[in-house]
């Protein structure tokens, strides 16, 4: 198995793609030429691949050089994406902002739409508490918190809300699954009629799967077992032991990667809206107010214009 490399020289590799230099990359680093070059020669050795063309008029990326500059630059960008959610954790009690989020909104959206906010307002403590849909919305009713992010299709009484983004549930299996074969698609009947792997009741996603299999007139039967988290429902999947519906934010990589298969539905809507609220009677302003415009922009094309409000 390949060694991990470090994130400091995965950086390094990016400053170089980015600089078509390797002396420009280290003066960038804050480090020099030679030790830049030991550096990426020590990468290169834990990767086992080579990552330059070393001449004497200088460095570039090989060929695989620029490809694995490429996946360096996302891992980077998730290792941002952490330590902002992280610091929004540390805040929590501190904070200037409170926030709280369903799993999916907190794990794959908000560390990006805080990241940026800290970006305008450097200043800003922000303090973030991860928690179902249904928790999020008792906090936001009794005024725990400025703004709450869920996933949940139910009626909000006493709150406002406004779409942040939109999402759809993903029927997923193992690869060694019998369904991960299959040439038709699962209807309403029959996935109500199948035991799932499914997230606890409360969450989201169990509430936008069963609302989805009420509006055709059925009811899905029991789980075949509930988990507290998308996370541990995708890897229950992943072991083969049944199959489960989840966002498809939390299972792109999974898909791309083969190590879960997508099995096609028929005859139900799992398509769900993703939403800020907050409690009637307090408008968002400042900060809360600066994130619901940034959430809107920045959602990778599930955007609605801040006037599209329910109660």
């Amino acid at each position: 198995m390949t060694e991990l490399p470090d994130i400091d020289s995965l950086r390094l590799l990016v400053l170089v793609g980015e600089h078509r230099s390797l002396t420009t990359a280290a003066e960038q680093a804050g480090t020099t030429q030679p030790a830049a070059s030991k550096r990426i020669s020590a990468l290169e050795r834990r990767l086992g691949v080579r990552l330059l063309d070393r001449s004497p008029t200088g460095s570039t990326l090989t060929a695989d050089g620029r490809l694995i500059c490429s996946w360096a630059e996302r891992v980077l960008e998730d290792v941002h994406l952490l330590v902002e959610g992280v610091n929004a954790l540390r805040r929590e009690r501190t904070a200037q902002l409170s926030l709280a989020a369903s799993l999916t909104v907190a794990e794959h959206l908000l560390p990006t739409w805080i990241g940026d906010l800290r970006r305008r307002l450097p200043d800003l403590h922000v303090g973030l508490q991860v928690l179902n849909s249904t928790r999020v919305c008792e906090l936001v009713q009794h005024g725990e918190i400025d703004l709450g992010f869920i996933e949940s299709p139910r009626r909000l009484r006493g709150l406002r809300s406004q779409i942040v983004a939109r999402d759809r549930l993903v029927l997923v299996v193992a690869p060694g699954h019998r369904w991960a074969r299959r040439r038709t698609p699962v209807g309403a009947a029959e996935l109500a009629a199948t035991a799932l792997i499914s997230r606890e009741s409360g969450s989201g996603t169990r509430d936008t799967v069963e609302q989805a299999l009420l509006a055709t007139g059925l009811t899905p039967v029991e789980p075949l077992v509930e988990l507290g988290s998308a996370t541990a429902v995708r890897s229950s999947v992943a072991t083969g032991a049944g199959p489960a519906l989840l966002s498809e934010l939390v299972v792109a990589a999974d898909l791309a990667a083969g190590t879960l298969r997508e099995v096609a539905t028929t005859g139900v809507d799992l398509r769900r809206t993703l939403r800020a609220i907050w409690h009637t009677g307090a408008a968002p302003s400042g900060a809360a107010a600066e994130l619901l415009t940034l959430a809107a922009r920045t959602s990778s094309g599930r955007r609605r214009k801040s006037g599209n409000q329910h109660d």
